[in-house]
């Protein structure tokens, strides 16, 4: 494992900075744990983070708000006594912590989270034992941004009654539902009105009952400074985080989109981990000994004490169950039968290739002759740990030349719900489709600005291309997107903006004896904001994203959901523009919007999709209704508008979507599981909306550049 002195890796990444020293003078015993973990975060927050705020009084008076609010965001655990109390002596006590004073602010919140929790326990308990009424005229509101700490007892059990209420109100309905469906069918048992409001309760009852549990159970002290320093690294900025080491290895794994594990896919249901299937040739399939619909009760590492997984979620048993290669997982297994088993499992290298890497697909449009190929990216992954490991901008060029091979007449490159990832990746897949030239620049604390760009002359693909992008493409994918639009390369279609998350990220491990490591870290990893990028134009996608040239209104547009909506996020600037020549093209940007909105104004589906969302967004910022007519009212119109929009998403007529033949990406796969997910992708592919725009958009382009190449128009002027 390679380690370097802090100051050393400070003057690698961001320049000359002052060296690890610690504000407070200490006496006593040496610091523990957490004060190592908070004083080593402190300073790589100070030294090294791109835009730090000062560490002082209102710096911990942040952290202590936000903490409590994670813990509470409803605002039903904590009084406002306790909040008082609790910020009279810690609110200003944080920062000190941080500069290496004993830990004892989030220990002290906890205790009382803690106490306040097991009291909830019990009311919850009381207050489901009674039926409620339903036809009295009250609400709940759900949002704690709305609403003040309870000021007594009286007020916060108040809370706890209607939010139960509003729980069981729901399953009471669906009851009710139920019962009107069924009625008159063969064996089925009619049940009264109280009686389904008495199994509404219960029904409600089991699932908080779970949720206490998963507290008492998994949510440990650690579990709780985990949170604290998130909250800690947050306030700095979002996407400044802290992770312990298995969070840490579980981030790396889903960057490379492989693991060592057994192969199983796991679910949640009823408040325990099933498994619903196994991995052709993984260790799970192999053992002969795992099936559908047995429940992995316990975990154990080799020869150590098992874990119960009560109240452990889907990703918690994951990292359980994954580690390292070679090494022993012992699962306690619950057979549909009710029998109990041990199975001892090797762990083996897992490939996620389904939900990670690159494919493509062929749009075939018989009416005008044309093909269009789809190369879907859910991630611009790498395995930074291995020199053989895959590459999405390896990937992705080996996906254009089957394309190309298979003589498609444009490109679509679907960033949807990417959420970025290697820097390096992106700035190589855009010189695929620019060639030699800067993409990005990039920015560090002290200003200096660098380009990072492509220096191989030549282009892959010179043809028509579109990029398609919504809210939650965000980092890589927005540089790819910005760059694609600032040359004047393509088209992006998508929602008004993209995510706006313009900065860079480092993952530093921290190290008991050392300070900082590269490799794997006892006592956690942080993932700090050291850069920021800004588009080759000047402007920085930070808040602002990316808008795309022609904008398709999508379900999520009223949902505050982007980086903007993040009061920690940091602000938007711009710079010098980068020197770069536009891409020279027979079609015109003007010319394709107007063919594009010649056709949208013909088609209402994006208008209704528009028009539902913000009624629905609206809906989403008041409190709820606890009386069932006024439940029930609402609740009809939400689903109309639900619906209406689902509806509307799906083409009438499908879009005859086909797979390369012989692509080992999609065809010929012995995995029944990742063949039927593949079906599933290429079905979703066929009914979606957003891609038949962005094919006819690049079907425009294809036109046009073949009228110019006929001699029939002459190709504009650089754009």
């Amino acid at each position: 494992m390679k380690r370097l002195p802090f100051v050393l890796l400070i003057l690698l990444l961001a320049g000359s900075f002052l060296a690890f020293k610690s504000s407070i003078a200490r006496s006593g015993p040496p610091p523990g744990k957490y004060e190592q973990i908070m004083e080593l975060v402190g300073q790589l927050l100070a030294q090294a983070h791109f835009s730090p705020q000062n560490i002082d009084d209102k710096f911990s008076e942040k952290v202590f708000d936000k903490f409590m609010s994670d813990l509470d965001h409803e605002k039903n655990i904590f009084l406002k006594s306790d909040y008082d109390s609790l910020k009279a002596l810690y609110g200003d006590a944080i920062d000190d912590e941080i500069k290496g004073a004993p830990v004892k602010s989030f220990l002290a919140i906890s205790s009382v989270f803690d106490r306040r929790n097991a009291e909830a326990t019990k009311w919850t308990t009381a207050i489901l034992n009674r039926p409620f009424d339903y036809k009295t005229n009250e609400s709940v509101q759900l949002d704690g941004d709305q609403l003040q700490y309870p000021a007594n007892e009286k007020e916060r059990e108040d809370r706890w009654r209607k939010k139960l209420k509003y729980l069981s109100l729901e399953r009471y309905v669906d009851l009710l539902d139920e019962r009107k469906s069924n009625k008159g069918q063969k064996g089925y048992a009619v049940k009264t009105d109280a009686q389904l409001e008495k199994e509404a309760r219960l029904k409600t009852d089991t699932v908080m009952t779970r949720f206490f549990e998963r507290y008492k159970v998994k949510f440990t002290a650690d579990d709780k400074f985990n949170m604290f320093m998130l909250a800690i690294t947050n306030i700095m900025d979002p996407h400044t985080d802290f992770m312990p080491p298995l969070d840490k290895r579980y981030f790396d794994e889903e960057m490379s989109g492989t693991f060592y594990g057994i192969g199983a896919l796991l679910q949640q249901g009823d408040g325990k981990i099933k498994i619903v299937s196994c991995n052709v040739g993984s260790p799970a399939a192999k053992s002969g000994q795992l099936e559908p619909g047995d429940i992995i009760t316990k975990v154990a590492q080799g020869d150590g004490p098992s874990e119960d997984l009560m109240g452990y979620g889907v990703q918690d048993a994951v990292k359980l169950i994954r580690g390292k290669e070679g090494t022993i997982v012992k699962l306690t297994i619950k057979k549909p039968n009710g029998t109990i088993k041990v199975v001892s499992l090797k762990r083996e290298k897992i490939v996620n290739d389904i939900d990670t890497y690159a494919r493509s697909a062929i749009v075939n449009d018989s009416s005008k002759n044309t093909k269009t190929g789809i190369i879907y990216l859910p991630e611009f992954y790498a395995a930074f740990d291995d020199a053989n490991g895959r590459r999405s901008s390896i990937d992705v060029a080996k996906e254009v030349q089957k394309l190309k091979d298979a003589k498609v007449d444009g490109i679509v490159i679907d960033l949807r719900n990417n959420g970025g990832g290697s820097l390096y990746d992106v700035v190589q897949m855009v010189g695929l489709f620019v060639g030699k030239g800067p993409v990005v620049q990039v920015k560090d604390r002290i200003n200096r600005a660098n380009v990072l760009d492509v220096k191989d002359d030549s282009v892959l693909y010179d043809g028509p291309l579109a990029v398609m992008v919504n809210e939650f493409s965000a980092s890589a994918s927005e540089i790819f997107a910005a760059a694609i639009q600032d040359y004047g390369r393509g088209v992006i279609i998508g929602s008004t903006s993209t995510y706006g998350k313009g900065t860079v990220q480092r993952n530093i491990g921290l190290d008991a004896k050392t300070g900082i490591t590269y490799g794997e870290s006892d006592l956690g990893t942080v993932k700090l904001t050291l850069q920021k990028f800004y588009r080759i134009s000047g402007g920085s996608t930070q808040l602002k994203g990316v808008e795309p040239d022609i904008v398709l209104a999508s379900p999520l547009e009223g949902a505050k959901v982007r980086e903007r909506d993040n009061k920690d996020a940091l602000p938007y600037d711009e710079i010098s523009k980068a020197a770069y020549t536009p891409w020279k093209s027979a079609w015109n940007l003007p010319e394709l919007k107007t063919m594009s909105n010649e056709r949208l104004k013909s088609d209402s589906v994006f208008r209704i999709i528009k028009d539902d969302a913000q009624w629905l967004a609206k809906e989403n910022d008041r409190s709820y209704p606890l009386n069932i007519d006024t439940y029930r009212q609402e609740r009809k119109e939400i689903k109309q508008k639900a619906d209406q929009i689902v509806a509307v998403s799906r083409l009438k007529n499908r879009l005859n979507v086909s797979l390369l033949p012989n692509d080992p990406n999609t065809t010929n796969i012995e995995d029944k599981n990742k063949e039927d997910r593949i079906k599933k992708w290429q079905k979703s592919l066929s009914e979606d909306i957003y891609l038949d725009q962005a094919v006819d958009v690049v079907n425009d382009m294809a036109n046009i550049d073949k009228l110019a190449k006929n001699g029939h128009v002459a190709a504009p002027a650089v754009h």
